[in-house]
């Protein structure tokens, strides 16, 4: 095709719009197929008919032509070789295909191909001799082929030659092939029941393939002739053959669940326990499952207890060997030998577990590292009964621990409390004088006090709460607590006096516990007036509602008890305080705090006869909701409250009250109105 036509105006190719991949893809080995299968029958070759000798030998002569150049051409293309050989085995020339087949060979001795067509064209002519000798060219040319020893083994047997057929087997085995060539040597000598022969290739075939499954295949056949002995005798051959390098737990596995069959349950229990003790732990946890499973079905309580242990040792293992800082692992591993009672044991796993120090001195890492020192002398006083041993862990643990950096309160208390319990107790309190005078800290001054104080030795302990208000002077539990005991031992004036150097101090963490200990202990000692002037001094201080709250309480307290049982005098005495606390709080603008205070007034008149609570009612404020406005310019909505009686906000409160007034009254207005727009529609209806 040509001319402008073809490919549009101006001679231009079309151009193409869509580029995407077809639909359905067509492939040229389809384009070649489909016109094969459509072509006509003009153009296929015509099909040949031979109607004499003298054709046939003429088709023969050009066929022979066209095959002997083809095998010129390419004289190593094997499969052209076996088109000829086959062509003249279709035409019966026998001696002409053999021919072609040794001169293939020629060309190519290796070719597995080549050999098997061979064979097979000789077995099917019934030369067996010849077959057999292709066979033996073939396994001496190539000896690693198992597919011709097969091949060779199977027409001999097919032949009922079984002498011949051993012979192969035993000519292959020199060869020292592969494990399904052995097993093939044992299924022919099984076929033909010579149970001896077939040992004796079990024999050579583990000596060959010393592998674990080699020795199962043994045991399993041993076992499949019923006999035990032999069994036994097979596995102790590979535990002594294999040894602790290669061995396998599945010879172990094997072994015992044999025992298990044959009813021997102590033989199987002692294979077990052998085979833990020889195989390292990371290759035999099959093995502590298949022991863990007979001690559950055959064993008693205290058997199956140790498997249990013996489980969890291995976990505990393999933990700490992932990692060997796993201190929670560590503190688990040594409870469990501990339990177990194996004290060697589990003195073992402290050393180790005490060794993997921390490599930072931060003390976060340091908190679970502790404890097991704690565990470790724990252990040593009270299970393992040598306390000397447990003072050698305290000391080197108080050696090793950076106490410049930080210290463990808690170690140099267990240490002293250790040393009392052996009836030391000055190397107790030289323990605790180190700790105060290296590394100071709450928890030592109150574990020290705390000893001293179950001693009973009371000026010690006078003494250490010297030491540690000087110390830390802005606690005030450590004041409240040194005066109770002052209070405790009746030494009043000394409590008094504690209390007042604390109430003077310039800087305190919990002020509001140390004035209502002072308060409460003036209380107690029924010096009210004192009490009283506490509260003013405190109310100079501080105008939180708590502290009015807790006065007016007292007075009421004071007041029923010089009442003695006059009813009103007490909510009065109470009320006067509430009065006062309300206008201080007025004035200081405090709404909360304000209602907290009406509250609290509210409960204690309804709780006492003679009580108004009335009084209280009048001066509660209400809850309104209001907005202000934020630093971003957005309103928020919050509730206040507004009381009756502030001066500032009496006016607002009185117009919200108006407001009110003026909605009901427009209400009721506009349901007259409504009304009367009724009434005269009926009428003029």
């Amino acid at each position: 095709m040509s001319g402008p036509g073809a490919f549009g105006a101006g001679g231009r190719a079309p151009k193409i719009k869509n580029k995407n991949a077809a639909a359905v893809q067509i492939t040229a080995e389809q384009l070649i197929r489909e016109a094969y299968e459509r072509q006509g029958s003009a153009e296929k070759a015509p099909r040949q008919k031979v109607l004499d000798g003298e054709e046939l030998r003429d088709y023969q002569a050009r066929r022979r032509r066209e095959y002997e150049e083809g095998v010129r051409r390419n004289r190593t293309n094997v499969a052209e070789w076996l088109r000829y050989a086959n062509w003249e085995e279709s035409q019966g020339e026998v001696a002409r295909a053999r021919s072609i087949y040794l001169r293939a060979l020629e060309v190519d001795s290796r070719n597995q191909t080549t050999y098997i067509k061979y064979a097979e064209m000789e077995m099917k002519n019934k030369n067996v001799n010849l077959a057999r000798n292709i066979y033996d060219m073939a396994v001496t040319v190539l000896p690693r082929v198992a597919q011709f020893w097969f091949r060779y083994t199977y027409m001999e047997e097919l032949l009922g030659n079984v002498e011949g057929a051993r012979t192969v087997f035993n000519r292959w085995m020199q060869w020292e092939p592969p494990e399904d060539a052995w097993a093939a040597f044992v299924k022919f000598e099984l076929r033909y029941k010579e149970v001896d022969n077939a040992r004796a290739v079990f024999e050579r075939f583990v000596f060959v393939h010393p592998e674990p499954k080699t020795w199962l295949r043994w045991a399993t056949f041993e076992e499949d002739q019923g006999a035990p002995d032999r069994v036994r005798e097979v596995f102790g051959l590979a535990i002594d053959r294999l040894g602790e390098e290669f061995m396998d737990q599945r010879v172990f596995i094997s072994f015992a669940k044999f025992e298990v069959r044959m009813r021997e349950h102590e033989r199987a229990r002692a294979i077990y326990r052998y085979a833990l003790e020889r195989l390292p732990k990371s290759k035999a946890q099959a093995l502590y499952n298949q022991y863990t499973l007979f001690e559950k079905q055959f064993g008693d309580k205290d058997e199956i207890e140790a498997v249990v242990v013996n489980k969890r040792r291995m976990e505990y293992e393999a933990a700490l060997k992932a990692d060997a800082r796993d201190y929670d692992a560590w503190i688990d591993y040594s409870r469990l030998e501990e339990d177990a009672g194996d004290l060697e044991r589990a003195r073992d796993v402290y050393e180790r577990a005490i060794a993997a120090c921390p490599l930072v001195a931060e003390k976060r890492l340091w908190r679970r590292y502790i404890y097991l020192w704690l565990f470790y002398a724990l252990f040593e006083e009270t299970i393992a009964r040598d306390a000397e041993r447990a003072r050698q862990v305290y000391a080197a643990c108080l050696e090793l621990v950076p106490h410049e950096q930080f210290t463990f309160a808690k170690v140099w208390l267990q240490y002293a409390w250790f040393e009392i319990r052996q009836g030391s107790v000055g190397a107790a309190r030289r323990a605790l004088g180190q700790a105060l005078g290296r590394c100071a800290k709450d928890k030592l001054f109150r574990g020290y006090i705390a000893l001293e104080l179950e001693l009973r030795e009371f000026d010690r302990a006078r003494t250490l709460y010297a030491k540690y208000l000087e110390f830390n002077p802005a606690n005030c539990a450590t004041w409240v607590e040194c005066a109770r005991l002052e209070a405790a031992l009746g030494e009043a004036e000394r409590c008094r006096a504690l209390f007042e150097i604390a109430v003077e101090q310039p800087t305190l963490d919990m002020p509001e516990v140390l004035w209502k200990a002072y308060i409460d202990f003036e209380f107690d000692e029924g010096d009210y007036a004192a009490t009283r002037s506490l509260y003013e001094r405190l109310l100079a201080l501080t105008d939180h509602v708590k502290v009015w709250i807790s006065m007016a309480r007292f007075e009421l307290a004071v007041a029923e008890r010089a009442a003695d049982g006059a009813p009103a005098e007490p909510v009065a005495a109470a009320r006067a305080v509430y009065e006062r606390a309300y206008s201080r709080l007025q004035e200081l603008g405090l709404k909360e705090e304000r209602l907290a205070l009406l509250e609290s007034w509210r409960e204690t008149e309804d709780a006492h006869a003679g009580g108004d609570s009335a009084v209280v009612e009048r001066r509660m404020p209400k809850r309104v909701r209001r907005r202000r406005e934020l630093d971003d310019g957005s309103l928020e909505e919050y509730f206040d409250y507004v009381f009756p009686d502030d001066k500032e906000q009496g006016s607002q409160f009185k117009l919200l009250a108006k407001a009110h007034l003026w909605k009901q009254k427009a209400a009721q207005k506009a349901a007259a109105t409504a009304a009367d727009a009724g009434q005269d529609g009926n009428d003029e209806s």
